[in-house]
């Protein structure tokens, strides 16, 4: 049997009440997340120019909702948006060891699925966890491997898994499921050229990738076909965007574990909003915090650091010392450092701000990196920081694994904060409790409608 036939079958096979309730739970938790980094992204001045180009276009049409605006538009459009602007902050949860961006991806579909076809509240919690479930096994079957060609697996998976989703929630037939996800093989991208001058399209990745699922399950529906292979083939997904030939045999194997082994259960959360390689370099500065003499006094600081990670956040080293836009500094080692020495809040409303900050690129230039030779990236985001200062003392910490990962998780408690203070500027606090009891403990048989009523009742 293909691997996208597999695919198709534990989706037309798998329904909410045969979910663990934590892993239903969790899926809960992650949509309520990423609609909250969505929400304050869509306050960001290219995340509002691109809202009201789309919705000049397509306003009203299927009745999907953007985030972060009263007018529906059609459902790929609102998919591409409400992506684009979850990951526009890298803020977004990630499930580490496959080193996907799920919920950038699952959540935007889901929602504009559901709203298209007027089904419940449980349809996008199931469609949510389920597509988790293989976008995270997609990654693992070649770790890494899309990222050393250039391609974000995000991307070019996800829209796989976001055509098979969108086919889900059509009612679409085995072999219009199987079409799908090999039509969205056609229309797979995203690379990482955007690193040399912090160009904004990263954003649009996941973005891309539920806009492309969409469209693939509507094409399949049409009576498009794509090929069975897709993920397998000679010309497949894996064969194309890495170097891993062996890899679709390694997802055939990932794929036995499906509704047996729950993999949502180690996605991590995010509680900075900047690469998510930056953050156990955050904790530990806030751990030096503590014990550091005043600023003035350090003379040097060095970090130890994954080779996987340090080719996002610290190549090249000249441009990372000196971002010349808030965008580039989201990925920038020493500068979100230097934020966490200065004391400067490193929240959503600073990367929507406007401006790099001057004195965090002047402390920038204190620090300096070199590869951690024993790191077991990406199961683990490690870090380990050594500071020099000018009477000859030292001080030094490491962090073993990130705060929000599986190993140190984030409590849902956190997680709602964390919602809270995304959603502020549009949501009067009763506003904000609504949402929360919606997506954590609303009634699954509601119609999803209700959330999206909610979703466009502003302050």
């Amino acid at each position: 049997m293909t691997l996208s036939g597999r695919i198709a079958d534990f989706g037309l096979t798998t329904h909410l009440e045969t979910i663990p309730q934590d892993v239903a739970q969790l899926a809960r938790l992650h949509t309520l997340d990423a609609l909250g980094v969505g929400i304050a992204a869509s306050a960001g001045t290219v995340q509002r120019r691109m809202s009201s180009s789309l919705l000049r276009l397509n306003a009203h049409t299927d009745g999907c909702t953007v985030l972060g605006s009263a007018d529906p538009v059609n459902g790929a459009s609102a998919a591409l948006l409400n992506g684009s602007f979850i990951h526009a902050l890298e803020y977004d949860d990630t499930h580490m060891a496959s080193i996907v961006h799920g919920s950038a991806v699952l959540v935007p579909t889901a929602l504009a699925a559901t709203e298209q076809h007027h089904l419940a509240l449980g349809d996008l919690i199931r469609l949510v966890t389920i597509g988790w479930e293989v976008l995270i096994r997609v990654g693992l079957a070649a770790p890494g491997a899309f990222q050393k060609r250039g391609f974000q697996v995000t991307s070019v998976g996800g829209t796989l898994v976001s055509a098979w989703m969108a086919g889900l929630a059509a009612g679409a037939s085995r072999d219009e499921l199987i079409s799908a996800q090999g039509i969205a093989g056609s229309q797979a991208s995203g690379i990482f050229e955007f690193l040399t001058d912090g160009a904004t399209v990263k954003a649009m990745h996941p973005g891309w990738a539920a806009h492309s699922g969409v469209m693939a399950a509507q094409l399949a529906a049409a009576g498009m076909t794509g090929p069975a292979t897709v993920y397998e083939g000679r010309f497949g997904l894996y064969k194309t965007y890495t170097d891993d030939h062996g890899a679709g045999e390694v997802l055939r194997h990932e794929l036995d574990s499906l509704g047996q082994d729950w993999l949502l259960r180690a996605a991590a959360f995010k509680l900075f909003p900047c690469c998510h390689y930056i953050h156990p370099f955050l904790e530990g500065v806030l751990q030096l915090a503590v014990q550091q003499p005043s600023l003035k006094d350090i003379e040097r600081i060095e970090c130890q650091v994954p080779a996987g990670a340090a080719a996002i956040i610290c190549e090249p080293w000249d441009r990372k010392q000196t971002p010349g836009i808030l965008n580039e500094a989201k990925y920038s080692l020493p500068y979100c450092m230097g934020l966490a020495f200065l004391g400067i809040p490193i929240t959503a409303s600073h990367f929507l701000s406007g401006q790099v900050n001057a004195d965090a690129v002047a402390f920038a230039q204190k620090i300096s990196w070199t590869p951690m030779l024993d790191a077991n990236f990406p199961k683990k985001f490690e870090a380990e920081i050594g500071i020099h200062f000018r009477n000859g003392q030292t001080a030094r910490t490491r962090i073993d694994q990130v705060k929000g990962s599986a190993e140190r998780p984030a409590s849902a408690a956190e997680i709602q904060a964390k919602f809270i203070d995304n959603t502020r500027a549009l949501y009067a606090p009763d506003e904000q409790q609504r949402l929360i009891d919606m997506l954590l403990e609303g009634n699954a048989n509601r119609p999803v409608a209700e959330l999206s009523s909610l979703l466009r009742t502003f302050k």
